[in-house]
């Protein structure tokens, strides 16, 4: 029955505003507000101060009390003792020393009784496990709940403000705060999309494990090891996703065991803002006995560890002329919900001197740090440049990420050879331009022979390179001018190009027996409104430019074209243009294109390595596997030995053809051959995702591609170990666990525990296993469920 009232007690959702309490940190002289302290240390000089109206009519006692682990009760002079109804407390507030060998803090307020300053001592001391892990979830929950309410402001603000932006924004809010997303909210009408976007707010919040580090236990394990079950189950409402719901559960529960007929002790989520604690309480406090006592967590008295800040995107250039520059940065969602982290500046180092610091400001609605970069517009610098995001983490100075930036410059640009010839009058057409500056390009315009300026369309795909939509439709053929300006540059960089006016020309038509596409080059192809071969009519496809000549394909809904051309057959090919005039041309129908089927195949496993990982689907191969698999030739009518077999990725990026000469093709008899593939030996070990096939003739001419198969990355599992206990906590060990989706310990997939991007560890925290098997989604395949027999290993807690 104390878990389900705890339970029910989350659904109050800590809305009742409870007293506030001012508290500063003074450590080797220097004092800050709470706000900006993660963690105490012995020797700081805290000042407390209870911020009660002068109209109070119940006294409260404040009790500040250190504790030193779960099996070590507190001294009695670890207990300060503050009658808050008192003139000077009430006007000064009083100091507090954090005693050698600590390891939490609390403070309790509870009305005066004449003997309650006695009865919590004595509370404490009988139970101080209780208590230690109760201020160990107090912090961890009041962090999370500073991250919930900083993205339910963001999100409210924005849909008021700003309601286009709304789905850009909060995904990068959603990214720098570490909070669960619902993309199917963007699907609903505008109005719909920010209730929606903060719903089901206990479900909202994801672990994060930069913050659970902060409130680690020193003696029994960390302070979620029944986050896992608490959170996942029904009561709770929160399942995977609500490491949130799991602190407050968890606290509630202990809690609970300490209630006696006298007092009851209610939870409080301290939420910071300088130097004052904002108090929320999920209970309204009682009066009468049982009375309620407010137990409100104070840092943990142990080393914090620095945020895990890193760069987005490492390989990123940023330009440092701009005035005011974003930096996207992740990982450490309390730099940006709270102030924890102050003091940033981006220290850009230069070649002499001690370098410069320009002030930074995260910014969660970005996704990153805002870079005020006017102390560089009056510098002097060329080339790269470094910067490193710098901050201070409570007393303590720490470094960040670091980025690359460039000045802007005057510069040569290169034209891509491939766009040389290009810019042809009377169309759009892309321009590619190379340039080291490229991130500081502001704005690109086009001038013509007349002086006439047009605004082009450009963006930054690649580092270094420009991608410039050059509106030639109205224009004429002769010199243009591009006009490139940089930020804090006056001048801009003019590059001298050439517009062509292209007569259409068609150069050639090719199509093999069988087909209903055929490919028609030449030049101007962008004016040809359809064609017709031998009385078969085609319309354009897809239009391409390579080697200076357009390449236009086009396709025909004429069934009748698979029996009507045969291989050598002459064909009169006529264009009509959508001006109207008509070209003629005249080709030759060239011999069928290959084809080929797949009788069977299997998958064959290193029978000495019997396999951990079983995989759920016979359309599945590990990497570390061989595809055996019988083709059926359809055309020719027999395989010629130059005849080879292509196998790609999806997106082609890994390919390989199998050859008779290299042993992966054996003829069965002249229609039916063997294949071999091996793909860590074929395709290397980046190689993963769906597999397809075609065949190559001997002279090069390909055929349709068809599936294969799905290659999928496997993990090295070793074992699941367990804490002993009655509440057990399991890790799933192994390596390479990144090639994991998400995990469960059972086949339905009901609470999945999903494994982040980038997860680098050699363990992955899972909830006890129901028996030896557990059940994985790989990543390269994770709508296949695969299952995983491992044993089970007992560790010492």
């Amino acid at each position: 029955m104390v878990l389900v009232s705890a339970a029910h007690a989350d659904n109050a959702a800590f809305d009742l505003i409870g007293p506030k309490v001012d508290v500063r940190v003074q450590r080797a002289g220097v004092t800050l507000p709470i706000a900006e302290v993660p963690n105490l240390q012995a020797g700081d000089r805290l000042w407390v101060h209870p911020d009660l109206p002068d109209s109070q009519s119940v006294r409260y006692l404040m009790v500040v009390v250190f504790l030193r682990g779960a099996t070590n009760p507190p001294p009695d002079s670890w207990f300060t003792r503050v009658e808050t109804w008192t003139k000077p407390v009430h006007d000064e507030g009083v100091f507090v020393m954090v005693p050698d060998e600590a390891e939490e803090a609390l403070v309790f307020l509870a009305p005066e009784t004449g003997g309650a300053f006695s009865t919590l001592r004595t509370a404490v001391r009988g139970k101080p496990g209780a208590f230690v892990r109760a201020s160990q979830d107090l912090v961890q929950a009041s962090l999370d709940r500073e991250r919930l309410e900083k993205y339910l402001d963001a999100v409210r603000e924005i849909s008021a403000s700003d309601p286009e932006q709304l789905k850009a924004r909060t995904i990068l809010l959603a990214r720098s705060l570490n909070i669960r997303l619902d993309q199917q909210c963007f699907d609903k009408p505008t109005a719909q999309q920010a209730p929606c976007l903060t719903q089901n707010t206990d479900q909202l919040v994801l672990d994060d494990a930069h913050s659970q580090s902060m409130v680690a236990t020193l003696t029994t394990g960390t302070s979620s090891d029944l986050l896992a079950q608490l959170s996942a189950t029904p009561r709770a409402g929160g399942g995977y996703y609500s490491p949130y719901v799991g602190a407050i559960v968890d606290v509630a529960r202990i809690l609970a065991t300490a209630h006696t007929a006298q007092y009851q002790y209610i939870p409080a989520l301290a939420l910071p803002k300088q130097d004052e604690l904002s108090l929320r309480l999920n209970n309204p406090p009682s009066f009468r006995n049982p009375k309620s006592v407010i137990v409100i967590g104070l840092p943990p008295v142990h080393p914090a560890p620095v945020p895990p800040l890193r760069a987005v995107d490492p390989a990123q250039v940023f330009c440092a002329g701009k005035p005011s520059l974003l930096i996207p940065a992740e990982g450490a969602p309390l730099v940006f919900a709270s102030d924890l982290a102050h003091n940033f500046v981006l220290h850009v180092e230069t070649k002499s001197g001690p370098g410069i610091d320009l002030p930074a400001k995260p910014d969660p609605l970005l996704g990153g740090f805002l870079i005020e970069t006017q102390a560089l517009q009056s510098t002097a610098f060329a080339g790269e440049l470094t910067g490193i995001l710098r901050g201070s983490w409570g007393f303590h100075s720490f470094d960040g990420p670091h980025y690359r930036l460039r000045t802007s410059r005057p510069a040569q640009w290169i034209v891509a050879s491939k766009d040389a010839s290009a810019l042809i009058v009377g169309r759009e057409d892309t321009l590619h331009l190379q340039s080291p500056d490229a991130c500081c390009v502001s704005e690109v315009k086009v001038k013509d022979e007349q002086g006439k300026l047009l605004e082009a369309e450009w963006k930054s795909p690649k580092p270094e390179e420009l991608e410039i939509k050059v509106p030639l439709q109205k224009a004429e053929a002769g010199p243009v001018t591009v006009l490139i300006t940089k930020f804090g540059l006056h001048e801009a960089d003019e590059i001298p190009l050439h517009t062509y006016a292209e007569a259409g020309r068609l150069d050639s038509f090719s199509i093999h027996a069988g087909d209903v596409d055929g490919l028609l080059k030449g030049t101007r192809l962008d004016h040809v409104d359809s064609l017709e071969v031998n009385g078969i009519h085609f319309k354009p496809d897809n239009l391409a430019r390579a080697n200076q000549q357009d390449e236009l394909r086009l396709t025909t809904a004429d069934a009748s074209i698979r029996t009507k051309l045969h291989p050598g057959d002459s064909i009169v090919v006529r264009a009509t243009l959508k001006d109207g005039r008509v070209l003629d041309l005249t080709s030759q129908v060239e011999s069928p294109r290959p084809a080929v089927t797949v009788l069977n195949q299997s998958v064959q496993l290193d029978p000495s390595s019997p396999p951990i990982v079983r995989l759920g689907s016979q359309g599945e191969l590990p990497q570390d596997g061989r595809l055996n698999f019988f083709l059926k030739t359809q055309v020719p009518e027999t395989f010629s030995p130059t005849e080879k077999i292509e196998v790609a990725t999806s997106d082609e990026s890994f390919r390989v053809l199998l050859s008779f000469k290299d042993g992966n093709l054996t003829l069965q008899d002249s229609k039916t051959v063997f294949v071999v593939l091996d793909p860590m030996k074929v395709l290397g070990p980046s190689a993963f995702g769906p597999l397809k096939l075609r065949p190559v003739a001997g002279d090069g001419t390909d055929g349709d591609w068809q599936p294969l198969v799905d290659l999928v990355r496997v993990p090295t599992l070793k074992g699941i170990h367990c804490a002993t206990g009655t509440e057990k906590q399991c890790t799933l060990n192994g390596d390479k666990l990144f090639l994991i989706d998400s995990v469960s310990t059972d086949a339905d997939f009901a609470n999945p525990v999903a494994v982040p991007e980038g997860f680098v560890e050699d363990a992955l925290a899972i909830p006890p296993p129901k028996g030896k098997t557990l059940y994985i989604r790989l990543r390269d395949d994770p709508a296949t469920i695969d299952t995983v027999t491992l044993p089970m290993l007992t560790a010492q807690p």
